[in-house]
C-alpha cells in the first residue's frame, strides 16, 4: 500500500494553455538571469535574482513555501518546503549542480503530486546553457492511461 498524504489547496488552475505561457515567461526570466550570471554561483544568488526578474515581469512569487501535510487523517510536523511557487501555481525548484540526476526530476513529480499543483519547473543554474539544465514535469494525473497494461 502507497503512503497517502492529504493536502488542501486553493482553486488551482488547470487550463493548460494558461499554465504552458506561464512556463514559458518563468524560464524566459530564468534565462535572462542565467545569461546575466552565468553558471557557478550558489543557488541562493540564482533565486534571489529570479525572484527579482520573475516580480519585475509582474509574476507573483511566494519562495521558501511550508506547506502543512496529513499522512493518513494524522497531521506532520515536518512541512514540505517548495523553493518557489509562482502565480499559485507553478513549482520551481531550483538547483545548481553539476548535473540533474534522476532523483531531482522525482523530487518535483513527488511535490507535484503532494501538492496538486497542476505543473513543475526543475532548473539547474550550474550549465554553460539554461535550456540544457531544465526540464518541464506536470502533474501525473495529467496523463490518463488509454489501454490498459498488457491490453491490445
Amino acid at each position: 500500500m502507497s503512503a497517502q498524504f492529504v493536502l488542501r489547496l486553493p482553486d488551482v488552475s488547470t487550463d493548460w494553455t494558461e499554465v504552458e505561457a506561464l512556463t514559458e515567461k518563468i524560464i524566459g526570466c530564468a534565462i535572462e538571469v542565467h545569461r546575466t550570471l552565468g553558471p557557478g554561483l550558489l543557488e541562493s544568488i540564482y533565486r534571489e535574482c529570479l525572484i527579482i526578474e520573475m516580480s519585475q515581469h509582474g509574476l507573483r512569487v511566494d519562495t521558501e513555501l511550508s506547506l502543512h501535510l496529513d499522512y493518513k487523517g494524522q497531521p506532520l510536523l515536518g512541512r514540505l518546503r517548495l523553493d518557489l511557487l509562482v502565480n499559485s501555481c507553478v513549482v520551481v525548484e531550483l538547483k545548481a549542480v553539476e548535473c540533474l540526476h534522476p532523483l531531482h526530476s522525482a523530487q518535483v513529480i513527488t511535490y507535484l503530486k503532494i501538492s496538486g499543483y497542476p505543473a513543475g519547473l526543475l532548473m539547474n543554474f550550474n550549465s554553460t546553457s539554461l535550456r540544457s539544465g531544465l526540464k518541464r514535469l506536470q502533474h501525473p494525473d495529467r496523463y490518463v492511461r488509454k489501454k490498459p497494461c498488457g491490453g491490445p
